[in-house]
C-alpha cells in the first residue's frame, strides 16, 4: 500500500510547452545544442553554476543574444498551472493519508517565473511535507542519488512510495530502486486522476 506519493512539477502540476526554448533561440541563431552547453545546462540545474554566470556564458558565446532575450528565451518552456491541480493536491494534503514531496528538475531562473506569474506557490509549496528542487540540493534526476538521497532522508520503503514524473529516464532510474512510479502522459493524462489510473496501487 502507498504512503509516500513523490511528485515531479513540470507537466504534473505545471504546464510545459518543452520544444519552445530551442524555438526561441532559433530567433538569435542557436540551432542546435552543443554538448558543452548541455552539460552547462545540467550543472545549472543542480546549482553549481549562478544565474548570473550561465546567463553570460549563453551571452558570451552568441553575439545575437541579450540578457533580457536569454531570459524569455528560457522561460518560453512555462506556460500555466490549471487551479484543479492545487485544490486536488490541498484535498491530499487535508485527508492526510499520505506523506507529500516534490522532486523537480528546474534551476533559479524557472521558479523565479514561477514565483512572479503563479499566484499560489506558495499555498502549493505548503502543501508538501518536503520540497526538494535540484539546484537546491545539488543533485538531478535520473541519477539514482537523488532518488536514494530522497528515500534516506525521510526513511521511505520504496515499495509504499509512488513517483509521478513525466520523463520515461526518470521514472525508469526510480523503478530500479523499487519505488512504484506513474509515468503520467501529459497530453492524455492528468495527475488529478491518479486514484483512477493508478487504483491498483491503492
Amino acid at each position: 500500500m502507498i504512503k509516500t506519493i513523490i511528485f515531479d512539477f513540470g507537466d504534473v502540476f505545471l504546464n510545459l510547452d518543452k520544444p519552445a526554448t530551442a524555438r526561441e533561440l532559433k530567433k538569435f541563431e542557436i540551432s542546435h545544442f552543443s554538448e558543452e552547453m548541455l552539460q552547462q545546462n545540467m550543472a545549472y540545474e543542480k546549482g553549481l553554476i549562478s544565474s548570473e554566470a550561465f546567463i553570460s556564458g549563453y551571452c558570451a558565446s552568441f553575439p545575437l543574444l541579450t540578457s533580457e532575450a536569454f531570459v524569455n528565451s528560457w522561460n518560453s518552456i512555462l506556460i500555466d498551472f490549471p487551479k484543479h491541480r492545487l485544490e486536488f493536491l490541498q484535498q491530499l494534503k487535508e485527508e492526510g493519508k499520505y506523506k507529500l514531496i516534490l522532486l523537480s528538475n528546474t534551476n533559479h531562473i524557472h521558479i523565479d517565473w514561477v514565483k512572479q506569474n503563479i499566484s499560489f506557490f506558495e499555498e502549493f509549496k505548503n502543501c508538501f511535507d518536503a520540497f526538494y528542487l535540484s539546484q537546491e540540493i545539488n543533485l538531478r534526476k535520473p541519477d539514482p542519488e537523488i532518488y536514494t538521497f530522497v528515500l534516506q532522508q525521510h526513511d521511505l520503503n520504496p515499495e509504499e512510495t509512488l513517483f509521478i514524473d513525466d520523463t520515461v529516464e526518470n521514472t525508469e532510474a526510480a523503478a530500479k530502486l523499487g519505488i512504484h512510479t506513474w509515468n503520467i502522459d501529459p497530453v492524455n493524462e492528468d495527475v488529478v486522476d491518479l486514484f483512477t489510473i493508478k487504483s491498483e496501487l491503492f
